[in-house]
């Protein structure tokens, strides 16, 4: 499958810069979440598990065995983004944050940094630590867990901010030159396809560089979790993911760049839809949906056809 002919994937434009494959690293950096420890609240999102997307163990490593541990299984790869992925990525002191991203740029083979983290919990002094690792030369991205753009919604999931919360560090951050990619659910309680695109056409007002979607996925040990259970909360099936994703991907312009156009977790952790354990499954799916009725941006008029 060649998905970049039909999407401007953050893989291929990074192949199109360095000449090579570049692969993310997943760290953990042993951050907490003020919507975990007390700060705004317990418990964190309805939806989410850490534990799902990362393992909660490698913590007990150093961010540089982290990142060798990581490199050694793909030895097709020379070099990589380092990815700090868990939890909310830019809550600490400063001091800490320039320790932890230094070490990780401290490899050879690093040739920058992801830092995932919420529209809340990015102050200027993480910024400008950003931007200066930016200024070097280093591939530097921020990535917002936003979700979605309807404040209803973001309460309803718990998500203790606001979407003018995101609007201002998404400001602040292209204001320093710093790439944003900006993390959207497709698939929360009581939201539409509808609902969808107008988080999209928000987002983009706002200004960003790169999206990922996620299907909402039910997995075990979230809050999310004891509703569906309870048969209060449904997920959508294969085909309405696929509609949706297709829709938004055919209104964002061609030079944003999607990091990821679905998730996947493990079963036993995985709880619904049964089709989010397949990644493949989803990512062909949606390739076969843009293929057959328009490629990213055509359904507003930008239809350049993406290469290696």
């Amino acid at each position: 499958m060649q998905l970049h002919l039909v999407v401007n994937t953050f893989g291929s434009d990074l192949q199109r810069r360095y000449g090579e494959k570049i692969y993310k690293l997943t760290l953990h950096g042993g951050f907490s979440c003020p919507n975990r420890d007390g700060t705004l609240g317990v418990g964190g999102c309805t939806f989410c598990n850490v534990a799902s997307i990362i393992d909660e163990s490698i913590q007990v490593k150093s961010i540089s065995e982290q990142l060798a541990t990581q490199a050694h299984q793909m030895k097709k790869s020379k070099r990589y983004l380092a990815y700090f992925q868990a939890y909310t990525s830019t809550y600490a002191e400063v001091e800490i944050l320039k320790n932890m991203y230094q070490e990780a740029l401290n490899s050879a083979d690093i040739v920058g940094l992801c830092v995932g983290t919420r529209p809340d919990c990015v102050p200027k002094e993480a910024l400008d630590l950003l931007a200066h690792y930016q200024d070097k030369g280093y591939e530097v991205w921020l990535e917002l867990g936003l979700q979605t753009a309807n404040d209803k919604t973001l309460h309803h999931i718990n998500r203790g901010h606001t979407f003018d919360d995101y609007h201002q560090t998404v400001q602040k951050a292209r204001k320093l030159g710093i790439k944003v990619c900006t993390h959207l659910i497709i698939g929360l309680p009581n939201e539409n396809k509808q609902d969808s695109l107008i988080t999209l056409d928000r987002v983009l007002t706002s200004g960003v560089d790169g999206l990922k979607l996620h299907p909402l996925h039910i997995v075990e040990g979230s809050i999310m979790a004891k509703a569906w259970r309870a048969g209060r909360l449904t997920v959508l099936s294969l085909e309405e993911y696929v509609d949706i994703a297709g829709d938004i991907i055919r209104q964002t312009p061609a030079n944003i760049l999607y990091h990821r156009i679905s998730a996947n977790a493990r079963k036993p952790t995985l709880l619904a839809p049964d089709w989010c354990e397949n990644h493949w499954q989803s990512m062909n799916a949606v390739d076969n949906n843009l293929r057959q009725f328009g490629v990213q941006g055509s359904a507003i008029g930008d239809t350049y056809q993406f290469k290696l």
